[in-house]
């Protein structure tokens, strides 16, 4: 019960991520709080699928200025394949799923700093989205 509490919160701390990063124009729009909830449902999902077939692959990312540069053209790919699946979410182009990519992670790591140290685990889901 845990497990799905902390997923069901994560969720929606990223459907506010993507409503302000969409309320801010930076590279994707988005209709509502339902919309956006929506869109970050989508979002895990394709995420986790691709991470997925990246890992089946073998492909490791890793870290350092390279895994994150890596990670954003990941997650401006998610966004992009999230966008044809999501009614009410329109990205502009893939410079505009970049910028958004960027938007996501800065609002995410904010939010996380707001956290208290013992929602550790919804906040490592939540950076593990994007």
């Amino acid at each position: 019960m845990n497990t799905i509490l902390s997923v069901l919160v994560a969720l929606v701390l990223y459907a506010i991520v993507i409503y302000i990063v969409g309320r801010l124009n930076l590279g994707l729009t988005v209709d509502g709080f339902v919309g956006a909830f929506v869109a970050g449902a989508v979002i895990a999902i394709v995420a986790w699928l691709v991470n997925w077939l990246l890992g089946a692959l073998g492909i490791n990312i890793g870290g350092g200025w390279f895994g994150a540069l890596v990670s954003l053209v990941v997650a401006a790919v998610v966004l992009m394949i999230a966008d044809r699946f999501v009614p009410g979410m329109k990205v502009h182009g893939f410079v505009g799923a970049l910028v958004a990519a960027i938007a996501i992670a800065v609002v995410a790591w904010l939010i996380g700093l707001l956290l208290p140290a013992d929602a550790n685990p919804t906040t490592a889901l939540l950076m593990s989205l994007f």
